[in-house]
């Protein structure tokens, strides 16, 4: 199995958890939801892209966005992920978004399909960024924007790093397989700008998005969202006796609790938006 079948095959069996927590994870992650709206340029009445939709966000909540005038077209590798995405739709009532199964460097779209294009936290695991990047600009319409987010660096990501320490004394870090299974890989301002522009993109530009994750769950409900999103924390935690599981997860929530408030959990966030255009035509 080759190391990107091995990472969708992991996202295959997160997927349920993530259609469980979908509304908690719409929630922590609309600060970039916005974000990619905003530097994408989307309206009412536009045709958006959505890559690595996983669940189906930040598609649903564009779909409500462009209105009964423009659609959604929201793709992922990962068959269980749309399913479930599809399921969401169906509960919310959304009709003007389809999901379909494709990766981001084999989209069966014509040429200048699309007004606008968004990924959010997918990038980083695209076999060949710039073929994907390529790809996506190839059915965006001349002129139209591409944005996409990725995670800055661990280190100023406490909704990671928290655990991920807590873990790391327990259990040896295992490090990415490829670099296309690091969720980190464009943590560094400039590398996905680099992409975009060997891909072919006019005037691509990133920036740095400081927010907060906001989650309304008790430290108790957030380690449980946190380990079941993630497949590799769960292999990582499954490989301890009884007794370290439960002493991890004690240390864990006593970590939480600095993150804790009123109305939940908070952590401070960073994460890169990174979007240029396609190439006018003539």
């Amino acid at each position: 199995m080759s190391a990107n079948e091995e990472l969708i095959k992991r996202w295959r069996v997160s997927a349920p958890f993530w259609e469980k927590h979908h509304e908690v994870i719409r929630q922590m992650f609309a600060p970039i939801t916005q974000a990619l709206i905003a530097d994408a340029e989307i309206k009412t009445g536009n045709k958006v892209l959505d890559v690595s939709t996983g669940s189906g966000e930040p598609g649903l909540t564009i779909a409500a966005l462009v209105g009964a005038e423009g659609n959604v077209v929201a793709v992922d590798p990962a068959s269980e992920m749309i399913a479930g995405a599809r399921r969401t739709a169906d509960r919310l009532g959304l009709k003007n978004i389809k999901f379909e199964v494709a990766s981001a460097d084999q989209l069966a779209f014509s040429d200048g399909m699309f007004d606008a294009a968004v990924c959010r936290f997918g990038a980083m695991f695209f076999p060949s960024p710039v073929d994907g990047v390529r790809e996506i600009l190839r059915v965006l319409k001349p002129g139209r924007k591409i944005a996409l987010a990725v995670w800055s660096f661990a280190e100023s990501n406490s909704f990671h790093y928290a655990l991920s320490k807590v873990i790391d004394r327990f259990v040896d870090p295992t490090p990415p397989a490829s670099e296309s299974s690091d969720a980190f890989r464009f943590a560094k301002p400039g590398k996905l700008l680099d992409v975009l522009s060997r891909a072919g993109a006019v005037n691509p530009t990133d920036r740095v998005l400081k927010f907060t994750i906001r989650a309304p769950l008790s430290g108790e409900e957030f380690w449980t969202l946190r380990c079941e999103m993630s497949e590799m924390l769960r292999e990582r935690i499954a490989t301890l006796s009884h007794e370290k599981k439960m002493e991890v997860k004690h240390l864990a929530l006593e970590v939480f609790r600095e993150y804790s408030t009123d109305s939940g959990i908070s952590f401070p966030a960073e994460v890169l938006i990174v979007s240029g255009a396609r190439k006018l035509a003539g």
